[in-house]
């Protein structure tokens, strides 16, 4: 059986090993149900186009900005929560927040209605992550917790590729079915009746985080938060902030570029292949479901292992630069997979593209986590999700619909909208990345020393 480490801080032994990992696999299970609940609106965008009577760009908001806005604004004061009160309490009650809005997003009768259960979804899963890292970082030392954290973040690639696997299964269950009535909501259509089924899944992730053990908190002697009053206020916050300005600002733009890119990419790679290829939304869902699920999760696991490897051997800097060079490998394959002239070709290319999309996935939090003292962990996570997520999710999904809409005015360009942006999003956003390290470096040497 594993031992458990001693904690240099001063903090005691650090919890079991096999129990950390357990809360992780718990967590990881929440984050995959919130991607179902978040990313099952990406196979239904054409029945929603349809019945809804609604464009790319209305649909695009749907996915990202309804989601994005009250997610990443109602982000921080409930990470300032979590770093004061009991963080397992407050992930539960998101959960029955999303889900039940997830739900609702079955009863919309049009787009107005469907825009503010999205809005009700992302008001749910802002408490996860926030305090999934904050618990984390109270189970793992620092050269393990990008591995922890890449672990944790697999939850993006289950639960997209099974939103896509589910998805695809419902909608070939009820394709072709009349529309059913319901009590109280009335009737309701194929796709509709896919939220209802997806927002029940909620259920079971409640019952086990209820298994899951409120860590005590670590590092709360960390350099530069004082050890009497509150040392989760504001000033304190914004005096990290201050001492760690040039980090901080091309940590959160260098992620959100790739995270419009990689967004963008994502949301609508489903269509790309209705559209240009002609597939059933039901065969590219299973196709993609898969993909994403085994080599997405891999991609991820694998970013995880090369920064702890990395860290491991000296690089103070291993979690920002394995992500920095995953994004610029990933290039050429985001570009060049929906310029592929056969659906087969395009299927090779989303494969190794997911692959490398991922690798970086868990480790912009893990990096920030390393830097961050214990009582302002959920609240930094929470400000780099509110400025990446409310730019990536927020324009990803609709930069490339505007491409579409307004740059090349016809739905059968798609596939150029998608290259576009992937060209000049994940560059840029790699570069920002290269910068980073520098000022990352003192910013990990000043924690270190604390």
């Amino acid at each position: 059986m594993a031992e458990p480490e001693a904690d240099p801080s001063g903090d005691g032994e650090w919890p079991n090993p096999v129990y950390s990992w357990y809360v992780v696999a718990v967590l990881m299970l929440a984050y995959t149900n919130s991607f179902i609940d978040r990313q099952i609106l990406n196979l239904l965008i054409e029945p929603i186009r349809s019945d809804l009577e609604v464009s790319d760009t209305q649909v695009s908001l749907l996915a990202g900005f309804a989601f994005a806005i009250f997610y990443t604004l109602m982000g921080v004061p409930i990470a300032r929560l979590a770093d004061q009160k009991n963080r397992k309490v407050i992930i539960v009650a998101g959960i029955a927040v999303w889900s039940a809005m997830t739900a609702l997003c079955g009863a919309a009768r049009n787009f107005w209605q469907l825009f503010f259960a999205r809005v009700g979804v992302g008001v749910g899963e802002a408490t996860l992550s926030p305090a999934a890292f904050s618990i984390m970082s109270d189970y793992f030392p620092k050269h393990k917790i990008a591995r922890a954290f890449s672990v944790y973040s697999m939850g993006v690639y289950f639960g997209a590729g099974l939103a896509l696997i589910i998805g695809g299964a419902v909608i070939r269950l009820v394709e072709g079915a009349d529309a059913v009535t319901l009590p109280v909501v009335g009737e309701v259509l194929p796709w509709q009746i896919t939220f209802f089924y997806v927002g029940l899944l909620g259920l079971p992730i409640i019952l086990l985080l209820l298994t899951v053990r409120e860590p005590v908190r670590r590092g709360l002697k960390a350099v530069g938060v004082p050890q009497t009053g509150n040392a989760s206020s504001l000033p304190v916050l914004l005096a990290f902030l201050r001492i760690n300005k040039a980090t901080v600002i091309l940590h959160f733009l260098a992620f959100s570029a790739i995270g419009i890119g990689i967004l963008g990419f994502m949301t609508w790679t489903p269509t790309l292949f209705i559209r240009t290829w002609g597939w059933e939304a039901s065969t590219i869902g299973l196709a993609y479901g898969v993909i994403m699920f085994v080599l997405g999760t891999a991609g991820v696991y694998s970013g995880g292992f090369v920064a702890d490897w990395l860290e491991q051997r000296g690089r103070k800097d291993a979690i920002l630069r394995a992500a920095c060079y995953s994004g610029i490998v990933a290039v050429p394959f985001a570009v060049a997979t929906p310029l592929m002239p056969t659906a087969e070709l395009a299927l090779i290319g989303l494969a190794i593209t997911s692959f490398l999309l991922a690798f970086p996935q868990g480790l912009p939090a893990a990096a920030l986590q390393v830097i961050t003292p214990n009582p302002l962990r959920a609240q930094m996570t929470a400000l780099y999700f509110l400025v990446g997520n409310l730019i990536a999710l927020g324009f990803g999904p609709t930069l490339v619909a505007l491409v579409t809409d307004y740059g090349f005015g016809d739905p059968m360009k798609l596939r150029y909208s998608m290259s576009v942006v992937s060209a000049t999003m994940i560059p840029l956003g790699a570069f920002l990345a290269y910068l980073s390290l520098k000022p990352y470096r003192a910013s990990r040497a000043r924690a270190d020393a604390g």
